[in-house]
């Protein structure tokens, strides 16, 4: 039983190590290239629709961090198993360590954009774990097969794991924030409307720090503003490359726009609303002059992520944007600094591209973007929403005088009426807040007079064509949901 208590231990010790020079190097060669990001996006790339859909209602915006601790977690087992098989048979010992390089060898250097320096944490780190265990299983056993583990060395593993660790984790502290940037003021400032402080209904400005963040991304990319660059290219009759300085010296819009992921649920909370800083897209494509034909907009992110978008679009005199700025500051890095895509009306991916470094005009047929290849749609118009925020579902408010309040969305249409109704009876017209444009959220209230007992609230919403939000639920898969929204609620 000792054998395998020190084996296991041994396992661990050479397996932290490992990851601790890998992540150190990593530093030097790019986050993505760390095997065990690497590992993480690979299995990004491959999970199935119905897996995705399954960690974004489980785990919300927590699901990288939950795939990173499954991840985590199979390789402490794989690491405890390592180490048991090594003490009685060092051969497989080795051979399993191998087989742990190889799958983050193969992870790094097939991961989009990656150059020969990805192979280096995974090479440099399974050569400090193979140095280690040799280390450790220095003498042989005393009796019976195998070798006999030297803990002085179990503890120099875990010693030396410590300290790589935390000196790239010190390191990677130190350039994990935004780099000083200063935004111009825009020539076109954007208006807001008055929120309705309502308590428990989402603002109408969202957050930075509230909000939501869907992306692949598993380690935030950390772009230079000093080196970066965007290319603009394909079929355009004029390819064109920008510094992050040459976009803050155009002249700059700022607009309250409106974003919503495809993933949104009924009644989920993947939308929100802030001020955006940019450059009209519009404008650049026009310089860049696209040939007849190009009726799609491919955006790459630094992480080799890709969206597609109608160029036709981007043309049309919405206010489509290169932000580099969000709520009055620089793009926070997990949002996109330094330059990120918004374009009102259309769901996330095929138009939120962040870390943007690319623009290409290709077509439809040409071209495949991410999520497209997985089985979305091509084109995705953002379908009108309502959620009531406030009575929570549950919640036992007071019978009497309720507040039912909530936001409706349809994007470049916008909101032109929302009803409420109460246990499937009449639909009552709920007040409208205030909105500057079509292409935000449209906050609204309904004062219901509850009577004791159990009730069923629901909600629809009317966009300014006329069209009323359709009744059917739907999954998000592979266009956005739909559906109406409902709580149900015990009045006392």
């Amino acid at each position: 039983m000792r054998v395998k208590l020190t084996g296991a231990l041994a396992g661990v010790g050479c397996a932290a190590l490992a990851l601790g020079v890998a992540e150190l190097v990593s530093l030097l060669t790019g986050p993505r290239s760390s095997p065990l990001v690497a590992v993480g996006g690979a299995v990004v790339d491959a999970t199935p629709e119905w897996a995705k859909e399954f960690a974004i209602r489980t785990f919300g915006q927590n699901d990288k961090l939950a795939l990173l601790a499954g991840t985590g977690t199979f390789l402490l087992l794989f690491s405890v198993v390592l180490g048991v098989v090594a003490v009685r048979r060092p051969r497989l010992g080795y051979a399993g360590l191998a087989l742990f390089g190889l799958l983050g060898l193969a992870a790094a250097v097939t991961r989009p954009g990656a150059g020969p320096a990805a192979a280096l944490p995974t090479l440099l780190g399974v050569a400090a774990a193979g140095i280690a265990l040799r280390l450790i299983l220095r003498a042989p056993a005393p009796t019976g097969p195998g070798r006999d583990v030297d803990r002085r060395g179990v503890l120099l593993a875990f010693g030396a794991a410590a300290l790589t660790g935390g000196a790239g984790f010190t390191l990677a502290r130190r350039d994990s924030a935004v780099p000083k940037v200063t935004l111009p003021k825009p020539v076109s400032p954007a208006a807001t409307a008055t929120d309705l402080g309502i308590p428990e209904l989402s603002t109408f400005v969202t957050s930075n720090r509230d909000f939501y963040r869907v992306d692949t991304a598993l380690v935030v990319p950390r772009l230079n503003p000093d080196t970066y660059r965007l290319r603009i290219k394909g079929r355009v009759g004029k390819a064109m490359t920008l510094s992050y300085q040459d976009l803050l010296d155009r002249p700059l819009v700022e607009r309250e726009i409106t974003l919503t992921c495809v993933s949104n649920e009924v009644g989920g909370e993947l939308a929100g609303t802030a001020r955006w800083l940019g450059v009209p897209v519009a404008e650049l494509l026009r310089e860049a002059a696209p040939q007849p034909g190009a009726d799609q907009v491919v955006s790459r992110s630094s992480d080799g992520w890709t969206a597609g978008t109608p160029t036709s679009v981007l043309l049309d005199g919405r206010d489509a944007l290169l932000a580099v700025g969000m709520n009055g500051q620089p793009l926070p890095l997990e949002h996109g600094f330094p330059v990120r895509m918004i374009v009102p009306g259309l769901y996330g991916y095929v138009s939120a591209t962040k870390w943007l470094t690319e623009l290409e005009l290709s077509t439809f047929a040409d071209f495949d973007p991410y999520w497209v290849r997985r089985g979305w749609a091509k084109q995705a118009p953002i379908k009108t929403f309502s959620r009531i925020d406030t009575p929570r579902p549950l919640s036992r408010p007071k019978s009497g005088m309720v507040t039912v309040a909530g936001v409706a969305w349809a994007q470049h249409r916008g909101v032109d009426r929302v009803e409420v109704r109460v246990d499937g009876g009449a639909w009552h017209e709920a007040t409208l807040g205030a909105v500057v444009s079509t292409d935000t959220w449209r906050q609204w209230v309904w004062r219901w007079e509850a009577t004791p007992g159990r009730h069923t609230l629901e909600v629809r919403a009317t966009d300014h064509t006329g069209a009323v939000q359709p009744e059917e639920r739907r999954p998000p898969f592979p266009d956005g949901a739909t559906g109406w929204h409902s709580v149900v609620v015990t009045a006392g």
